[in-house]
């Protein structure tokens, strides 16, 4: 089985890199750009010269590779930099008696060592535990040996890419049934005899073209980072369509394995798939998989090692034949490709002129800087213009279709389809989800369950950490000294960050069932079902998604509208994004429905969360109106199978987001609750003062007194912003946990835990309690039914988590939409809040 040393963790995000980074922005990259390069890498280009270095492998592609490797460029040899030209380019080497010169970009291509540290690393290559205990010196002697895998995981949509990722790497990324699951790549690393792997996920694409941001990103990856092998998943059970994909990387010319994934679901239907005759027919070793069980993951990595040792007898290059007239136009344009070493070492010749045919524009900026550019673009258009004489159709239709007709003359010999009529239980499920009559109250009934069992079942175990929380500040007032430290403690951190972690249960309630709708499938059907109403918005079912994933967190939901594949679609729905109630806001409702509302709690959840998805329609509107031109995008979207999640997968899902929460408690709440306690702590005054000037006489207000010399800082600053909140029936302390609730929303709960804390007039330690209790100072409870709502619907609608703000900048690439999402949610609440305040006083 596999040596699990796992290190998990998302690049683009951690890093804030995307692919095109140069080695010189982080550790960990070449001189291409490669993202999974090892750490203590040293390129050819990177001698200087009269060094000399052992070559452990060469990185290239197609033709140069095997040119290079055919004048001796090989593992193990010794080669030394001798001269540079007047201009540093090219370098002429030493290898084998015999001079040879490169230029950078192609030295920059094989990957070597010095010749000292092969020495050391060959002395201890039987990895003896004598040889040396430090993991990290050993970790560099496997890199060092060329004993590196670096593979890339590439797919269809709901292939099962990240469960074969979370298997192989130990890694816990969240698998669901729909697309855009894997919107970055994910990079981990494993042991697997006697090779390191480095282990990438990327995002799922149907093709290679530049159609959408994932195809594009996985495209530029290849280009950039020159995997060793590629791991082709596949769905065994949509054998025939994921093969397209295949057809595409086959043209690259990479190393490559299939990993023919689901493949208890193909057995299950009766078919029957030769898959060893199918990697014989097609050039790759093909191996069946079962990913959430572990079937088949320790052959296929034996079969990747066979395929990176080039020991594999399934291996060859195939060519997709396209037809005599497409083959004729490749073959004209191929040789003007080869003749460019810029572009030879990094990419397939052919992948390349099928692409300049269909008109790709990433394919024609990889050739601008050719000294052929001006030459393949007049013969391209020629070809071109040919083929539109010849036939009815584009280039792209023609080579769908040769590569179709090619898949299916090789399922035809290995693929043996059972006979019996298959009435699926996904259709049947679909007959009655995706009604045009049972649909939405489905749909609704589903949401309403939903908010139902988050309140009540989370109800108990709420009240069990409540209790345990309430005992040990008990005894904490019981056996400290009076003084600011028993303060801090008591009502700082026990205040503060128990008064947000008694709702962890119903925020992993809530996860809970959104993991278990993505994984079941269900998610794709409610963006089927809502096309319409999208539609009718200015948008498509697709941004359904990334709005539903909202209601878990904000961030992840606005980086998976990168699957949408117009623009103005994408940015409208990240736009949108925050008036979706996230979890972080979960908390607050609970605290106060359960306080007022309790004889209808599932009902005021539902209307909350409807409130945000109503506002964030009326946005959408007003942004296509406005803002945004028409823009008409076609919805193809898959709709995968139904498949049971497993409790498993459902239960790992809920405590990944548990930890992060914890996390989250021990880190900025606990550090937020210790800042608002001592801004409310201090300064510090004597019991007793009399006034003796008229600075120090109380000044009275129609609701509460403002006492000048008694504030603490916190009162101060609550009392200077509560005429703007005064209209929506806020209190200073109201008030100063919607300010506090800008880093994020969490903070909102332990802030009123910390106000609320230490009245010792108040017998009950429930925060529900306190905020209900009449104010000394006015004879009134800082919070009503009314102020209660209307603190809701601010919180559900003003500015987003500081979070939120970063990533809405990110993906949009300008800090004006973050600016835009803070002034337009903040007064779009105001004037929100304002209204429910006054329609609930009337009732």
């Amino acid at each position: 089985m596999f040596c699990y040393e796992w290190i998990f963790f998302d690049l683009c995000d951690h890093q804030g890199k995307r692919p095109d980074a140069t080695r010189s922005e982080y550790p960990g990259q070449g001189h291409q750009g490669g993202i999974v390069s090892n750490i203590y890498d040293m390129r050819l280009s990177d001698l200087e010269t009269g060094q000399s270095a052992v070559i452990i492998k060469i990185l290239g592609h197609g033709a140069f590779r095997r040119r290079v490797m055919e004048m001796g460029f090989v593992k193990g040899r010794e080669i030394t930099a001798v001269l540079n030209a007047p201009l540093r380019d090219p370098v002429k080497y030493r290898l084998m008696g015999y001079e040879v010169s490169l230029r950078h970009s192609e030295a920059a291509m094989i990957e070597v060592v010095p010749v000292d540290e092969y020495a050391e690393a060959e002395r201890g290559a039987s990895f003896e535990p004598a040889v040396d205990n430090d993991s990290d010196v050993m970790s560099r002697r496997l890199d060092a040996s060329g004993r590196t895998i670096n593979i890339a995981l590439i797919g269809n949509p709901n292939c099962g890419k990240t469960s074969l990722f979370n298997v192989a790497s130990g890694a816990q990324e969240h698998v669901g049934n729909y697309s855009g699951v894997t919107v970055d790549c994910k990079y981990g690393t494993f042991h697997h005899k006697g090779y390191k792997f480095n282990i990438v996920d990327l995002p799922g694409t149907y093709s290679l073209s530049a159609y959408s941001p994932e195809e594009l990103y996985v495209r530029r990856y290849l280009f950039e980072s020159t995997p060793d092998v590629i791991v082709n998943v596949a769905d065994a059970s949509n054998i025939e369509r994921n093969l397209y994909l295949t057809t595409e990387l086959i043209d690259m010319d990479h190393s490559m394995v299939i990993a023919l994934n689901l493949y208890d679901e193909l057995r299950n239907s009766g078919d029957a798939l030769d898959y060893k005759t199918l990697g014989g027919m097609i050039g790759v070793p093909v191996v069946p998989t079962v990913s959430r069980s572990g079937e088949g993951i320790e052959t296929l990595f034996d079969t990747i090692v066979e395929v990176y040792e080039g020991k594999n007898r399934d291996v060859r290059h195939v060519h997709v034949n396209l037809g005599r007239d497409i083959e004729d136009a490749i073959d004209i344009l191929k040789p003007l490709l080869k003749a460019d070493p810029q572009i030879s070492s990094r990419f397939s010749a052919r992948y390349l002129a099928i692409k300049l045919l269909e008109g790709d524009k990433e394919a024609e900026k990889i050739i601008e800087n050719s000294p052929q550019c001006s030459e393949i673009k007049v013969l391209r258009d020629k070809a071109v213009a040919h083929l539109a004489e010849m036939h009815d159709e584009d280039v792209s239709t023609m080579v769908a279709n040769e590569k179709y007709g090619f898949i299916s003359g090789a399922l035809a010999e290995t693929l043996e389809r059972s006979e019996k009529e298959k009435v699926s239980t996904t259709h049947i499920i679909d007959a009655f989800v995706t009604n045009r009559l049972f649909g939405f109250p489905i749909f609704i009934a589903i949401m309403f369950f939903i908010f139902w069992v988050t309140f009540y079942i989370g109800q108990y175990p709420m009240g069990w950490i409540e209790s345990g929380f309430d005992w040990l500040s008990g005894v904490v007032n019981d056996n400290m000294a009076e003084g600011p430290l028993k303060d801090l403690i008591a009502d700082g951190v026990i205040g503060g960050v128990g008064g947000v972690i008694v709702f962890l249960p119903n925020i992993l309630i809530l996860y809970f069932f959104i993991s278990f709708m993505e994984d079941s499938g269900y998610m794709a059907r409610a963006a089927f079902i809502m096309d319409k109403i999208m539609h009718k918005i200015g948008l498509h079912g697709k941004s359904f998604i990334p709005l539903v994933m909202g209601f878990g967190c904000n961030v992840p939901a606005i980086m998976a509208c990168r699957t949408i594949e117009s623009r103005s679609s994408r940015l409208i729905t990240i736009l949108i994004n925050p008036f979706v109630s996230c979890s972080a806001r979960l908390p607050i409702y609970v605290l106060l429905i359960g306080t007022f509302f309790s004889a209808h709690a599932a009902l005021v959840f539902l209307l909350i969360y409807m409130l945000g998805v109503t506002v964030a329609v009326i946005t959408a509107r007003l942004l296509r109106r406005f803002v945004f031109k028409v823009d008409e995008t076609p919805f193809v979207m898959e709709l995968p199978p139904y498949r049971v999640p497993t409790l498993k997968s459902s239960m790992r899902h809920m405590w990944w987001k548990a930890q992060q929460y914890l996390r989250k408690m021990g880190g900025i709440i606990l550090v937020a609750s210790i800042v608002v306690w001592a801004l409310n702590y201090f300064p510090r005054h004597e019991e007793a003062v009399v006034p003796e000037t008229v600075e120090d006489v109380t000044v009275q207000t129609d609701d509460e007194s403002i006492d000048l010399s008694h504030d603490s800082f916190l009162e101060m600053l609550g009392k200077a912003i509560n005429p703007v909140f005064k209209p929506l029936g806020f209190s200073w302390r109201a008030s100063v946990a919607v300010v506090a609730g800008v880093p994020a929303k969490e903070i909102v709960v332990s802030t009123l835990g910390v106000l609320y804390t230490g009245d010792e007039e108040i017998d009950d330690t429930a925060l529900s309690a306190r905020i209900t209790a009449p104010n000394p100072l006015t004879g009134k409870p800082d919070f009503t039914p009314a102020a209660a709502l209307a603190f809701m619907v601010f919180i559900l609608l003003y500015c987003p988590c500081v979070a939120t703000i970063v990533a809405i900048v990110k993906e949009t690439h300008s800090w004006k939409y973050g600016a835009f999402v803070v002034v337009y949610n903040t007064v779009a609440a105001w004037v929100a809040a304002f209204i429910v305040y006054r329609i609930a006083l009337l009732f």
